[in-house]
């Protein structure tokens, strides 16, 4: 499935001239499980989280371009997909339903890309800047929680 809503953002104050890969990958915020409680219409703690799965790392399509390029445009992550299947070979990023995850955009000099495979995780260095918004954190479900929905 797309991750709805889809993640945008906009990028500035990068060389116009260089090239760079956008990527996107999607981490856990905490080791827990949850659970919607309908009657307070709160998430609450349910145990512990499921054991991790490999990390999966979402290559921009429109990557490598330059620098211009990707400041004239909002960046768009609307073809992203997920799934909850661990044995997912469609290169689908991978979560369990009922945890906490948190979305990070990495921006990646061309030259800094030697290591960058949507099946490892993202290289670090110089010419890896990484961002994360506190906004963005957000429960997977594989059913709506809302009984009214």
């Amino acid at each position: 499935r797309r991750m709805f809503p889809a993640m945008r953002v906009k990028i500035t104050g990068l060389d116009p001239h260089q090239q760079y890969y956008i990527a996107m990958d999607i981490v856990p915020v905490d080791n827990k499980r949850y659970r919607y409680v309908y009657h307070s219409s709160k998430w609450m703690v349910a145990g512990n989280a499921d054991s991790p799965v490999p990390p999966r790392v979402y290559i921009h399509p429109d990557s490598l371009a330059s620098g211009d390029t990707w400041m004239r445009q909002v960046v768009s992550f609307d073809k992203l997909k997920l799934t909850n299947n661990e044995l997912d070979d469609q290169g689908h990023i991978i979560l369990h339903s009922m945890h906490k995850y948190q979305p990070r955009v990495h921006v990646i000099r061309k030259d800094f890309s030697s290591d960058l495979s949507p099946t490892k995780p993202v290289p670090s260095g110089d010419g890896v800047k990484t961002f994360n918004f506190p906004e963005t954190v957000f429960t997977t479900v594989t059913a709506y929680q809302n009984q009214q929905v």
